[in-house]
């Protein structure tokens, strides 16, 4: 069977002898919500950044519809909107200035989005005229979110983005997650977040440097033993 994304064989060192993956491999149909997930530091970060183009690999082929990102750089720019952990926005500049640096060049039109796209819909549109360092840390993810989304992209990676956040941002970011598989997007995520691990269709878990699907997706403590036995 043909996947939307196929990676197989990930690997990344940092050093001689700091191999965080060893040979990671997963595929995600169109329209798919996984989750990856496995205790502090086993490398999600790192294969998150690896399939989002902000990191290389070290080894281990990588597949988007066809289309090999780590032979043409552009598959990532269209495909893929990143969230990481890190707040990637300028924190001197307006909301309206950040959110017309993501949209350049997309051929999208930004006004029709702030009337009823993605801006709209996760209420930064409120809060246009303000510098980013304004704002709390929902607003910022909320923004972030939207920046990633600015080209329209068919998946969408997010690294632990509920962490921190109110419950009513937190549900906000559900209720998206959820219209945009919905609507055929692919969602690949890392999360400690029940709510955001429960929307999951499948579930990996990273251990040991290697990706291992999980039977289907578990919360709670079923997970936490999962994670340290």
């Amino acid at each position: 069977m043909g996947y939307f994304i196929e990676a197989e064989g990930i690997t990344k060192s940092y050093g001689r002898k700091s191999q965080v993956l060893k040979g990671a491999s997963f595929h995600a149909s169109a329209g798919e919500y996984i989750a990856i997930v496995g205790a502090n530091g086993c490398g999600k970060s790192t294969l998150l950044g690896i399939l989002s183009g902000s990191l290389r690999a070290d080894g281990g082929t990588f597949q988007i519809d066809g289309q090999n990102p780590f032979k043409n750089s552009k598959v990532f720019s269209r495909y893929i909107g990143f969230v990481p952990q890190e707040n990637p926005l300028m924190e001197n500049l307006s909301v309206y200035d950040n959110l017309r640096f993501w949209y350049c060049d997309t051929g999208r039109d930004i006004k029709q989005d702030l009337a009823n796209g993605v801006p709209a819909i996760l209420g930064v549109t409120g809060y246009l005229h303000k510098t980013v360092d304004k704002l709390s840390g929902g607003m910022k993810k909320r923004l972030s979110i939207c920046c990633a989304l600015a080209k329209n992209p068919p998946v969408l990676i997010l690294d632990e983005p509920g962490a921190s956040l109110d419950i009513v941002c937190k549900q906000d970011i559900l209720n998206y997650l959820k219209a945009y598989t919905k609507s055929g997007g692919t969602v690949i995520i890392t999360s400690h977040e029940e709510g955001e691990l429960k929307l999951a269709d499948r579930m990996y878990l990273l251990k040991d440097g290697l990706l291992s699907q999980l039977a289907r997706p578990v919360v709670g403590n079923e997970l936490l033993d999962i994670i340290h036995r």
